[in-house]
């Protein structure tokens, strides 16, 4: 059975991959409530994690649900003569939908997600703050099915801006424009395929099946000379 992961657990997994990835330097992780999107000061550089998987608890109603919604906003910067680094972190919240409460509770991420989620954010510090390349980005999609649509009103990222989307529109999008790209390039296919016969191909065939017929009409004639 999966746990939830506190504040400490998320320090321990981040500083465990980044003494693998950057032995060399010394590494921070922050959790900053108050962080904003796009307001970065000189040399920081920000990451957006916006499909992330959570749990939301209502301390008010003791409610708890799923969401495939939850979006973590990072600022990041490395100073890279002292070869020590800060991370700045924010886990955007969301109002319990049974009683409407204007607290907005903090959501914890499951221990499955965890991994991915520290990848995807070593992966753009290595890219933004090493100019290296960073690898590929993990598209995490929730293991438990994301029901209805999102509701932007008790999203407290939507509140501030930030358009998000969940993985299975995603998804779902990419397949719809690889679809679309493939559908688009049969006709161009099919044209070469060899039913036109006013194409090049065709052409050269009668061309060829013309000159067979004059070379044998040209033939039988000097045989009976």
């Amino acid at each position: 059975m999966s746990t939830s992961l506190t504040t400490c657990e998320w320090k321990k997994v981040f500083y465990e991959k980044m003494e693998v990835a950057k032995p060399a330097d010394s590494w921070e992780l922050i959790i900053d409530p108050s962080l904003k999107p796009n307001e970065l000061a000189p040399g920081w550089k920000q990451y957006l994690e916006q499909h992330a998987s959570g749990r939301f608890h209502c301390s008010w109603c003791w409610h708890t649900w799923q969401s495939a919604h939850v979006v973590i906003l990072f600022h990041m910067y490395l100073d890279r003569a002292q070869r020590v680094g800060s991370v700045r972190m924010r886990v955007f919240k969301q109002l319990c939908h049974q009683c409407g409460t204007a607290r907005l509770d903090e959501s914890s991420m499951l221990e499955e997600n965890i991994e991915s989620l520290v990848d995807n954010l070593i992966t753009s510090l290595r890219e933004q703050c090493y100019e290296e390349d960073g690898g590929q980005y993990r598209i995490h999609v929730a293991s438990r099915p994301d029901v209805g649509p999102h509701r932007s009103e008790f999203c407290e990222a939507c509140q501030e801006g930030i358009v998000h989307w969940k993985p299975s529109e995603k998804l779902l999008e990419e397949e719809a424009t690889t679809y679309t790209l493939s559908g688009a390039s049969k006709p161009s296919a099919q044209e070469g395929s060899g039913y036109n016969f006013f194409s090049l191909r065709w052409c050269l065939i009668w061309a060829s099946l013309c000159l067979l017929i004059v070379y044998l009409q040209f033939f039988r004639g000097s045989t009976f000379l």
